[in-house]
């Protein structure tokens, strides 16, 4: 499934691959997704943390070989479109809501450092032509699924159905965009996605069109608030048994969404500069690449790294603790992506 040309993502010709075919590549992206956000990298086989001593573990272009293969990137303007999986409460969306918009914010830019400055990072990788990932991101239409019309319990294959039902509904269908379209599924504390909590907290990939009809980059990111906070919930919440300092309070306080913003920023950044799983990763092999985010995970200010996020600003009057302001007066924490020309890792908040 390539592009025809870079920056632009094509559906394949209508003659259909076979049956087998389709079962094989359904049976390995079960196997090999692992394009997925992760907040404790460093887990032992025992399930215990080692944490490591380093206070200043940014990268290294040494020991990193960011490479880029060939494939598109999201040069057109993107447009993110959210699936409401489960209940969804109108605060809780208006804070989702209010990240997306805060990436290139209409009217008076926020505060610094800011959102739209934490994107530029990502919108310096190009593709073959040089032309950059889109500094353009908006908000487009959204699909309400508040009845979990596949179930509470999601596999990796049955996510694109979800998205499959959104974009083909009867009525107020998600518009198809295979150029610019990202698909968001954020599904409520109460639904399982297969691995949840214990291996991931979200991927990205991109639909198959014997199942979707469509070639479309898409991502999931689950809330944690009830079922793993101290996994997925992290540097808000910590797992059991770990006796080190938390960031600091939610931002927006509410500790399951605040938690989902970072991992809707990691994987928004790795949709735009690697949508087909074939341009900007480290690594040989693609079925299990390291992108621009998974490179800075648990990164969040400088000197971070190992259990440390980095340096925040923790405001004194409700102990919030952030790095990026947004649109509306919004604060946010999102963890850092590798800058191509300085090969590190870096975010707008950087004091060094």
């Amino acid at each position: 499934m390539r592009p025809s040309r870079a920056g632009v993502l094509r559906t394949p010709p209508a003659s259909s691959p076979s049956p087998l075919l389709i079962l094989f590549i359904s049976l390995l992206s079960i196997s090999t997704q692992s394009f997925a956000w992760r907040p404790w990298p460093n887990r032992n086989p025992n399930g215990t943390f080692n944490f490591g001593d380093s206070k200043k573990y940014e990268g290294s272009s040494e020991f990193v070989h960011l490479r880029y293969h060939m494939g598109p990137v999201l040069t057109a303007n993107i447009t993110v479109h959210p699936i409401w999986y489960g209940a969804w409460d109108p605060p809780k969306k208006r804070i989702i809501r209010a990240f997306i918009r805060s990436i290139s914010p209409d009217g008076a830019a926020p505060p610094k450092p800011s959102v739209a400055a934490w994107w530029r990072t990502v919108a310096l990788y190009t593709d073959q032509t040089g032309s950059n990932v889109s500094r353009a991101v908006r908000l487009g239409a959204e699909k309400n699924d508040r009845l979990c019309s596949h179930g509470k319990r999601l596999s990796r294959l049955t996510v694109q159905h979800v998205i499959r039902s959104a974009v083909s509904a009867r009525t107020r269908p998600l518009p198809v965009n295979p150029q610019g379209g990202l698909y968001l599924l954020l599904t409520s504390d109460d639904v399982y996605v297969d691995d949840f909590c214990g291996q991931v907290c979200g991927f990205h990939y991109f639909t198959f069109p014997s199942i979707v009809g469509y070639t479309l980059p898409y991502a999931w990111v689950g809330n944690s608030a009830r079922a793993c906070p101290g996994v997925c919930a992290w540097p808000f919440a910590v797992p059991a048994g770990y006796g080190g300092p938390r960031a600091g309070a939610p931002p927006n306080g509410d500790l399951g969404v605040d938690a989902m913003i970072s991992v809707i920023g990691h994987e928004l950044a790795e949709m735009a500069s690697n949508p087909l799983a074939n341009a900007w990763y480290a690594g040989t092999d693609p079925c299990f690449p390291t992108e621009i985010a998974d490179l800075c995970e648990g990164i969040y200010g400088t000197g971070g790294g190992g259990s440390y996020t980095g340096q925040l600003t923790v405001d004194g009057r409700d102990g919030a603790a952030y790095n990026l302001n947004g649109v509306g007066g919004r604060r946010f924490l999102v963890q850092w992506v590798w800058h191509p020309e300085l090969n590190y890792c870096f975010g707008p908040n950087a004091l060094d």
